[in-house]
């Protein structure tokens, strides 16, 4: 199986909406700011819905802020 790895613009989309602050965000998707750090941090990946709010508060489609890249197959297990 391929692990899918979730990048994102929200840092940039931030500071392209009057330099946002990660608690200006987090108050607007009602969120905190340590979740925020995190998703920008590619450490988090959001809920669909999170995914949503943040797309929706800087008013672009979702694959704005968010992309999807493959990665190598993880080891399986099954050698067989």
């Amino acid at each position: 199986m391929t692990k899918l790895i979730i990048r994102n613009k929200v840092r940039k989309l931030r500071f392209e909406n009057g330099e946002m602050t990660q608690q200006d965000l987090a108050e607007k998707i009602g969120a905190t700011r340590q979740t925020i750090i995190a998703i920008e941090g590619e450490k988090y990946t959001p809920s669909l819905e999170l995914a949503f709010r943040i797309a929706d508060t800087f008013k672009v489609p979702l694959e704005s802020v968010f992309q999807h890249e493959n990665k190598q197959p993880c080891a399986s297990s099954d050698k067989s």
